[in-house]
């Protein structure tokens, strides 16, 4: 951007213009001896000497320029333009101490001086970044104070200004509005300024920062949405305001069009890519995947890259290559987490605890022993691993122990918090769960997943009634949001009430027609009572508004299922649920017991061995490969299945029908 010269505006004492030829200033009437001049001959000496300082300062003389404006200064003290002129040389030359002290004799003279009040506030700008080249006139001027008086000057300049903008001036004052808090001044100013001034690179990002600092991500929208039209750069800015707001899919439609712009900005691509798995759906997901696989053609130890193609493949199902993938970014940096995270979240698809565990354990180790290192970051992304891994095992209490480091490493973290609740009320330590959920919430008594976490430890306690009246609260709370209504309507499930579930779960479902939650979630309600043509609607308006909703498909193909009814019905949905998840253990047991009940042993044993064997703790799918091993006349295995039945969750199931089960599998067995 070009510094904005200023037009001098002469003052009264130099508007009178010489009539008189030079060589004849001076001299008496009648021709005599020269007399002391008048103060008209001096005045008209001061403008030759301004006029001389011009020309001489446009012809890069400064010295000479210098002499003759403080020759004309001499001549006419009073003249506070040629003061300011004086200054604004010494301004260009970065002579700061002599340029404020003649800005500041030239407000003496005229406090309305626009060119003193500019030189001032464009110094006290730079002083109050710490930038002071040969500047010492204020040495106990604090950065916040000189920050006060640059926009000061700078307003008193801009305001009083007649003729071109002085684009420098008001940029810099911009600066200093968005420095200050100053954000609707600094966005009224920088929107003017940035379209008179297109080749200002810096302007755009100081006005969507303004924008963002001000709160106003939908004027930043708005105003990028018709930049980008004439400056594509701004479409990597559009992008990010659009993942502020959490518009994955405008996101990655704008991250596209930036990488148009830019082929080869690898940043760019990987920022294309996440939008593009943040906004979900198996085709952008598949696109991220070919970005991130071209970023890595080019640059195949790009950590970042090989982080999110994991994702992007272990998404798609393809979990041999998210683990290939996450071994591969260990391999080229062990020091970093981000490897070790990839691969437990490859192996917890798989249902591999175990091996969670196994490599979790390691990495940890070195991460706690690293010298000299703070490895709380490390140890924070990967201690919830770990703490699943064990929570699935049902090793409890060293989950609990897991998740309880990773709560003492970010206490204020609501998601750890969370964690560490649910994994106590897994371990059946009720009272503990109640504790942590009722210490979290009187910190965020508007968060819905403590709300729901503290509500289920207080009817584990014996007080149904207070968890449901913390969830009634939430409801009243956050009455736009469907997940409170879901929470308390499991909250009327879990306390007996089903009815008001039913009747709470109708009121709330028109009020979101796009919304699969409450539906699914009356589809659940309306099963446990046994309306199963009441469920089975639900589920179908769960379908009718997301056909790939893998939860609904399972739900409703096992409800068939377990009723032994429209067995070929149930076998497509399960097939199609687990297309979409295909290691899904919950719903490869369904399948497994479609085909049970389809007398289809030998693809009902397949499906259920695997449930089985990642879900090692679910009593149910135990119980289920426990019915089909007895059936097969396997009946050890069945014995083996049936006792891990027993030692499981215990969840839905009948322990004194289990014990039969189990007695007659034995009398099943040879004599010794």
């Amino acid at each position: 951007m070009k510094f904005a010269v200023l037009p001098v505006v002469l003052s009264a004492s130099l508007s009178v213009v010489a009539a008189q030829p030079a060589g004849q200033r001076g001299s008496t009437a009648n021709g005599g001896a020269q007399t002391v001049p008048s103060p008209s001959d001096k005045i008209a000496e001061a403008y030759d000497q301004f006029l001389l300082g011009r020309h001489l300062k446009d012809a890069e003389n400064i010295d000479g320029a210098i002499a003759a404006f403080k020759r004309a200064i001499e001549l006419d003290p009073e003249a506070a333009d040629v003061v300011s002129e004086l200054a604004s040389v010494y301004l260009q030359q970065n002579r700061f101490d002599e340029a404020v002290a003649a800005a500041e004799q030239a407000l003496k003279i005229a406090p309305a001086n626009n060119e003193a009040h500019r030189i001032l506030g464009l110094i006290y700008a730079a002083l109050s970044e710490n930038r002071r080249p040969n500047a010492s006139r204020t040495p106990g001027a604090r950065p916040e104070e000189n920050m006060v008086k640059a926009i000061q000057h700078l307003e008193q300049a801009l305001d009083r200004l007649v003729g071109e903008p002085d684009a420098t001036a008001r940029a810099t004052l911009a600066r200093l509005y968005v420095r200050s808090g100053s954000y609707d001044k600094a966005i009224s100013l920088l929107i003017d300024l940035v379209n008179q001034e297109p080749g200002w690179q810096e302007g755009p990002q100081l006005l969507v920062e303004a924008y963002a600092s001000a709160g106003r991500n939908a004027d930043a929208i708005q105003w990028l949405e018709q930049a980008v039209e004439g400056d594509p750069r701004l479409y990597a800015t559009l992008a990010d305001f659009f993942e502020r707001d959490r518009r994955w899919k405008d996101a990655a439609s704008a991250f596209a069009e930036a990488v148009k712009a830019s082929p080869r900005n690898p940043e760019l691509k990987r920022r294309y890519a996440s939008a593009l798995l943040n906004g979900g759906g198996r085709q952008a997901v598949g696109t991220a995947r070919d970005v991130l696989t071209d970023v890595l053609a080019a640059r195949p130890n790009d950590a970042r890259a090989l982080y999110l193609l994991s994702q992007a493949q272990r998404r798609l199902g393809d979990l041999t290559a998210a683990e290939a993938t996450a071994r591969t970014l260990i391999a080229q940096n062990v020091k970093s987490p981000w490897g070790f995270s990839a691969l437990s979240e490859a192996l917890e698809e798989r249902r591999q605890y175990q091996a969670v565990v196994d490599t979790l354990s390691t990495a940890l180790v070195q991460f706690r022993s690293s010298p000299g290192n703070d490895s709380s970051f490390e140890l924070g992304l990967l201690l919830p691993h770990l703490g699943f891994a064990y929570q699935e095992l049902g090793q409890f209490d060293k989950a609990i122990a897991a998740f309880d480091e990773a709560h003492r490493l970010s206490p204020e973290d609501a998601a750890v918090t969370g964690y560490l609740i649910e994994a106590n009320l897994a371990g059946k330590k009720y009272s503990a769960a109640a504790d942590l959920a009722h210490q979290a919430r009187s910190q965020r008594p508007d968060d819905l997943r403590l709300a729901r976490l503290e509500a289920q430890a207080l009817r584990q306690t014996g007080k149904p009634d207070q968890g449901i009246a913390v969830l009634q609260d939430i409801v009243k709370k956050r009455p736009g949001e469907p997940a409170a209504y879901v929470a308390l309507a499991q909250g009327y499930s879990d306390a007996s009430r089903p009815a008001d579930a039913v009747q709470l779960l109708q009121e709330a479902e028109p009020k979101f027609p796009a919304d699969t939650t409450i539906p699914f979630e009356l589809g659940a309600v309306f099963d446990k009572q046994k309306r199963f043509a009441d469920s089975e609607a639900a589920f179908r308006r769960v379908l009718a508004r997301d056909p790939d909703h893998a939860a609904a498909l399972n739900y409703l193909g096992y409800m068939l299922a377990d009723r032994g009814e429209r067995l070929d019905e149930s076998v497509r949905y399960l097939k199609k649920a687990l297309e979409i998840e295909p290691d899904n253990g919950s719903f490869l047991d369904s399948l497994g017991w479609a085909y049970y009940k389809a007398d289809k042993l030998d693809l009902a044993v397949d499906n259920l061995q695997r449930a089985a064997d990642q879900l090692k703790t679910n009593s149910v799918i135990q119980d289920h490969y426990g019915d089909v091993l007895f059936k097969l006349k396997r009946y050890d295995e069945a014995i083996a299945a049936w006792n891990r039945v027993l030692s499981g969750d215990g969840d839905s199931i009948d322990r004194g029908g289990i014990d039969k089960k189990i007695r007659a599998a034995k009398q099943k067995l040879p004599k010794k």
